[in-house]
C-alpha cells in the first residue's frame, strides 16, 4: 500500500506543476534535440551536444514510438517521479529494517517529504537531474537488496552494471557518485580480506561495473566515437559550465551554518551520552563474568536530556518553517530550505566516522557516497540551483543519520529517533510545499504575468504557459505551415520553442539552441554556415520567456541581437507575427527594401 500510496501522491504533484508552468528554455533544450535524434541524427558526430545521451534517447524512443505528442512526456516525468519516490522509501526501509523498532513507520514517515520535493515536482518537465537520480535509487536498491541475500554472483555483477548507468545520463552525477561507491567497495573488499570474511560480492559488484564501462565504451566507439564523445561531454562541457572553487565552497557560507550546524552536533552528543549502554565487566566469586552499567542516568534526567538532544537537532529543520511566519518573500523562504543541506551533509559525514564499527556492509560508507553525489551535483549551479532533482539525496541521508544514532546508542531509543524523523518530514514538507508553490527556483523565466493558456495543437496537447508565448507560437506553427516549403531550412533564434518538434520538419543547422552551453559557434560562423547548409529562412523570437537581464554577467542566451546582425545582410525581412519577426534569404540580385516598405506604410498611415 506505500508503495502505491507514494507512486501515485507523487504523480499527482507532477501533474499538478505541469498543469502551472512550463519553461520553454529548458523544456526545448531537451526536446528539440531528442526530436532530432529520433529521425537518426547522431550527437556528437551530426551536431555539438555537451550531454550525457541518455535521457534525450529515452525522450526520443518515446517520440519514436507514439509521436511527438506532449502529454506523452509529462507521463514520463510522472511515471519516474512516482518511482522514484517508491525507491527513496525502498531505501530507506532497507536501512533501517534491522535496527528500529518501527522501521516501516520510521521509513514511511521520513518518505513523505519526497511527495512534495521529489525528483520531478519543482521542475516538471524530462531532464537529465532527476532521471540520473532515479537511475541512482534503482541501484542503491539493488544493491541493498542484494546485500541481505549474500551478494548472488550474477544478480551482483547486474547490480554492477547498474551503477555505471547515471553517468550516462549527467556526467557529473554519474562520475561523483560511481567513482565514489567504487572507492568504498574497494574499501569494504580490503576490510573483508583483512578480517577474512567473504569478498565475492564487492569482487562481483566492482566486475560488474568494468563490465558496464566497457559495454557502454564499445557502444559509444560503434555509435560517434570515443574521441568525439569525451571532447563534447567532457572538454568542451568543462570549460563552458565548470565553477570556481570559490563557488563550491559557497555551499557552507551560509552565516548561520556554524550555529546549525553546533546545534545538531551538541544535540546528538547529547543523545549519545545519555543513550548510550555503559559497558562494565565484573567477575563474581564463583568466576563467572556479566556486563553492567556503571552509572545509568536517572530515568527522568535521561528522558529530559534524551527529548532536549532531538529538540536540538531539529533545530535547523525547524528554522526554515519558522522563517515561512518572519518573511513573505519567497526567495529568502527558499534559501532558508535549501540552507539544510550543508548542515545534512556534514552532520552525515561526521556520524559516519563515529558509527563506522558499529554498522555492517554498504551501510559503513554509504554517507560517503552521498555526501561526494551532491557535491558533484553542485559542479553544475551549485547549492541553489542543482538540488531541485536530488532531494531523495538529503532524505537518505537524514535515514542514514538516525542509523548511526541507534547503532551508537545500542538501538535503545529508537522511539525518540522516530520522533525526530517526523519532525524532520513535517518541517521538510511544509517548507517543501511553500517552496514548490512558489516556483522560486525558476524564477529565471516569466511565469507569473499573464493568463494561462493551453495549447490546441495536438503536438503540443498538455501544454501550459502563461502570457501569450503559447497564442504566439501557435500564429508561428501556423505561418510556417503555410508560406514556408517543408524543405527549405530554417533557423529559429534564438531557439525558445518546440519548433521542429511541432512542425514536424527536420533541422538542418547543427545548434537549435543558441546559449552558451549548446552553441559552440560565433556570429561569423553562424553566417557562414548558413550558407553553407542552404538556410533560406530566418525566424527570430522578440520577447523571451527567459529572463536574460538578472545580471550583466548572465550569458544564459547569447545574444541573438548580434547574432541577428551579422546575418542580416543576406536576408530580406518579409513579415511580422505577433512576436516573431520573418526573413528570407535574399535572392541573387535582390535588394532588402524593407525601409521603403516602412516609408510607404508611413505615407499610407499619414494618408488615413
Amino acid at each position: 500500500m506505500a508503495d502505491i500510496f507514494f507512486l501515485w501522491a507523487t504523480a499527482a504533484v507532477v501533474v499538478w506543476q505541469n498543469s502551472r508552468i512550463t519553461v520553454l528554455y529548458d523544456l526545448c533544450g531537451v526536446l528539440e534535440p531528442a526530436y532530432r535524434m529520433s529521425l537518426g541524427d547522431r550527437p556528437y558526430a551530426d551536431f555539438p551536444f555537451p550531454y550525457a545521451p541518455l535521457t534525450f534517447l529515452i525522450q526520443s524512443w518515446i517520440i519514436k514510438l507514439w509521436g511527438t505528442v506532449y502529454w506523452h512526456h509529462i507521463a514520463y516525468t510522472a511515471i519516474i517521479g512516482g518511482l522514484a519516490t517508491v525507491l527513496t522509501w525502498r531505501v530507506l526501509k532497507n536501512l533501517l529494517r534491522d535496527s528500529f523498532r518501527w522501521p516501516r513507520l520510521t521509513a514511511f514517515v521520513l518518505t513523505l517529504p519526497a511527495v512534495i520535493l521529489g525528483v520531478y515536482c519543482i521542475f516538471p518537465h524530462p531532464f537529465y537531474d532527476p532521471d540520473a537520480m532515479f537511475f541512482m535509487l534503482v541501484s542503491l536498491v539493488a544493491v541493498l537488496w542484494l546485500e541481505r541475500r549474500g551478494f548472488p554472483i550474477v544478480p551482483t555483477v547486474i547490480a554492477g552494471i547498474l551503477l555505471v548507468i547515471p553517468l550516462f545520463v549527467k556526467q557529473n552525477i554519474g562520475l561523483a557518485y560511481l567513482g565514489s561507491l567504487l572507492l568504498i567497495l574497494l574499501i569494504l573488499l580490503a576490510i573483508a580480506l583483512w578480517k577474512k570474511q567473504p569478498v565475492r560480492g564487492y569482487v562481483s559488484m566492482i566486475l560488474g561495473s568494468l563490465v558496464g564501462l566497457g559495454i557502454a565504451a564499445a557502444i559509444i566507439q560503434w555509435w560517434v566515437g570515443l574521441e568525439t564523445y569525451k571532447y563534447w561531454t567532457w572538454d568542451f562541457a568543462r570549460l563552458r559550465r565548470t565553477p570556481s572553487m570559490a563557488d563550491m565552497l559557497s555551499v557552507y557560507q551560509d552565516p548561520l551554518f556554524a550555529v546549525w550546524i553546533a546545534a545538531f552536533l551538541v544535540g546528538a552528543l547529547l543523545f549519545w551520552n545519555f543513550g548510550r549502554y555503559r559497558q562494565l565487566e565484573t567477575t563474581s566469586f564463583d568466576g563467572s563474568t556479566s556486563t553492567t552499567d556503571p552509572a545509568p542516568p536517572n530515568p527522568t534526567l535521561r528522558r529530559v536530556f534524551l527529548s532536549l538532544s532531538v529538540v536540538l537537532m531539529a533545530v535547523p529543520f525547524l528554522w526554515p518553517v519558522v522563517y515561512v511566519f518572519i518573511d513573505q518573500d519567497a526567495s529568502e523562504r527558499s534559501e532558508r530550505l535549501a540552507n539544510v543541506w550543508p548542515v545534512v551533509l556534514v552532520a552525515s559525514v561526521v556520524l559516519c566516522v563515529f558509527s563506522f564499527g558499529r554498522l555492517t556492509g554498504i551501510r559503513k560508507l554509504l554517507p560517503i557516497v552521498l555526501f561526494t553525489t551532491a557535491h558533484g551535483v553542485f559542479l553544475s549551479q551549485q547549492l541553489w540551483g542543482s538540488t531541485y532533482g536530488i532531494w531523495p539525496i538529503l532524505i537518505i541521508l537524514v535515514g542514514l543519520i538516525i542509523l548511526s544514532l541507534n547503532e551508537l546508542t545500542d538501538r535503545q531509543f529508537s522511539g525518540y529517533l522516530t520522533i525526530f524523523a517526523v519532525i524532520v518530514s513535517v518541517c521538510l514538507a511544509t517548507a517543501g510545499a511553500f517552496y514548490v508553490y512558489s516556483n522560486e527556483r525558476l524564477d529565471y523565466v516569466d511565469f507569473e504575468d499573464g493568463e494561462m493558456h493551453h495549447s490546441t495543437l495536438p503536438q503540443l496537447k498538455g501544454l501550459s504557459i502563461r502570457g501569450d508565448y503559447l497564442p504566439d507560437f501557435e500564429e508561428l506553427v501556423k505561418y510556417t505551415n503555410e508560406n514556408i516549403p517543408a524543405d527549405d531550412g530554417v533557423l529559429e533564434l534564438p531557439g525558445e520553442d518546440l519548433f521542429y518538434y511541432t512542425t514536424g520538419r527536420r533541422p538542418t543547422f547543427p545548434t537549435l539552441l543558441f546559449d552558451v552551453t549548446n552553441n559552440p559557434y560565433t556570429a561569423e560562423q553562424i553566417a557562414e554556415m548558413s550558407r553553407e547548409r542552404g538556410i533560406r529562412w530566418l525566424i527570430v523570437k522578440q520577447d523571451l520567456q527567459i529572463d536574460t537581464d538578472r545580471s550583466s554577467d548572465d550569458k544564459t542566451i547569447d545574444d541573438k541581437d548580434h547574432i541577428l546582425e551579422v546575418l542580416k545582410p543576406e536576408f530580406k525581412h518579409v513579415d511580422d507575427l505577433n512576436n516573431y519577426e520573418i526573413y528570407r534569404r535574399k535572392l541573387p540580385g535582390e535588394t532588402d527594401d524593407e525601409d521603403d516598405d516602412d516609408n510607404d506604410n508611413e505615407d499610407d498611415d499619414s494618408a488615413n
